[in-house]
């Protein structure tokens, strides 16, 4: 089993470059696919929690629906149900090794865990 574990879309430039950078260092990740499986609330709620962040440090600000929300009054709870709702809304990649996770932008941010 993969130590670290990636929440990504391979599409991603961001995605592209850390899968690189993992690969260069020779190390095997699992691959989450959290846009095509989508997020329960508990998993997303367990991802914040391991990377001490709440739901706006993680939200994709750029994805359509981010600008049709009104953050200034929508609650975290109600935005964590957004992005259940709409994985499109979760930033990525997001990085995983055992109760330590990371927003891995820069991609440079994974070596925290390693």
């Amino acid at each position: 089993m993969a130590e670290l574990t990636v929440y990504e879309k391979p599409t991603c430039t961001t995605c592209k470059k850390l899968a690189a950078l993992l690969a260069e260092r020779g190390i095997d990740y699992e691959s989450v696919r959290y846009h095509v499986t989508g997020l329960t609330e508990e998993e997303l709620r367990g991802l914040l929690a391991k990377a001490g962040v709440g739901p706006r440090e993680v939200l994709r600000r750029r994805a359509p629906r981010a600008r049709e929300l009104d953050l200034d009054s929508i609650s975290d709870d109600e935005l964590i149900a957004e992005m259940v709702a709409d994985p499109e809304l979760v930033e990525r990649p997001i990085v995983v090794r055992g109760d330590k996770a990371v927003l891995a932008r820069p991609v440079e941010r994974v070596l925290e865990l390693l």
